[in-house]
């Protein structure tokens, strides 16, 4: 019987083996945030990090769902928004997973600032539980309370999200950037929705770029190039910093056809459509990932 938790967190942690107790519940709307955030997740709908709170990213991610399935566009979460969300997936909301070796390999102390971080040969996870909640769309907040006194050793095995398949049904050939609600959404060619994001999109300082323009290529694990040339910002000399989930880009680089501009993942997920970016365009790594893998050189990318 897949588990539908329809609870807040702190009970979810608590029934998590009985999915008898989550189904007697009788949730109000805040209480469906971390099933609502999983589901929408699998719908490609980004919340950005899987954390188990309401948020401007879960209300944005709740308005593209209800746009794409022709319900008013509010935001909220109400009983037919759930409904639909679990309409099309029966599996599991979390699932049990042993902790392999290759999750832990390669983790790495990254400094701040970029000259300390150029010195490295990988900007690799700093922690397990970093790792790990990447690796299943959540934050190291969430996954630690599902696990209490986890040490996420190798051959452990802890509760982790069940998220969706990092891969779209079919390739985008237009992706809009919504600079005012912080929302990038990837279309097919014959104008279906197939995916929103959060985003951090340029700042009044630094602007991201207005217009339309392409892909020109997709840098799946990208090594990241400053030049402090026409910069007002970072370092006074040129760098090079090693690819890796906390290299400056992420875990992917989507090039875009104006120079020094791309569509890119983040060492915080966390911060996702919270701050402001240099221009670019930030994603969570996954999502950028998912995006990335959707793409291709002509791919048309047009900021509103």
């Amino acid at each position: 019987m897949p588990f539908h938790f329809a609870l807040p967190v702190a009970a979810l942690v608590a029934v998590a083996g009985t999915p008898t107790a989550a189904a007697a519940a009788q949730p109000s709307s805040p209480d469906w945030v971390l099933e609502a955030q999983i589901l929408l997740d699998r719908h490609h709908h980004s919340p950005g990090v899987i954390d188990g709170r309401q948020g401007s990213n879960t209300r944005r991610a709740v308005r593209a769902f209800e746009t794409a399935e022709g319900l008013p566009a509010d935001g909220m979460l109400d009983a037919e928004v759930m409904k639909r969300l679990r309409a099309s997936s029966s599996e599991p909301l979390l699932t049990d997973y042993r902790v392999t070796e290759e999750d832990v390999s390669k983790l790495v102390d990254v400094p701040d600032g970029m000259e300390a971080q150029a010195k490295l040969d990988h900007l690799g996870f700093e922690s397990a539980a970093e790792a790990l909640a990447e690796k299943f769309h959540m934050s190291q907040a969430l996954l630690k309370r599902l696990n209490l006194g986890a040490n996420f050793a190798v051959g452990e095995s802890i509760r982790v999200v069940r998220p969706g398949k990092d891969e779209l049904e079919s390739k985008v050939a237009r992706i809009e950037v919504d600079k005012g609600r912080s929302e990038v959404r990837a279309f097919s060619d014959n104008g279906k929705l197939l995916a929103s994001y959060p985003g951090t999109i340029g700042s009044d300082r630094f602007p991201s770029p207005d217009g339309s323009m392409e892909v020109r290529a997709v840098a799946p694990a990208p090594t990241y190039y400053f030049d402090p040339s026409g910069r007002d910002w970072g370092p006074d000399q040129r760098l090079t910093i090693a690819a890796g989930p906390n290299n400056p880009v992420g875990g992917t680089w989507i090039d875009l056809t104006k120079d020094g501009y791309g569509i890119h993942g983040s060492p915080d997920p966390r911060l996702i459509g919270k701050t402001a970016s240099h221009g670019c365009v930030r994603l969570t790594n996954w999502d950028a990932a998912e995006l990335g893998g959707a793409v291709k050189p002509g791919t048309v990318v047009i900021f509103t």
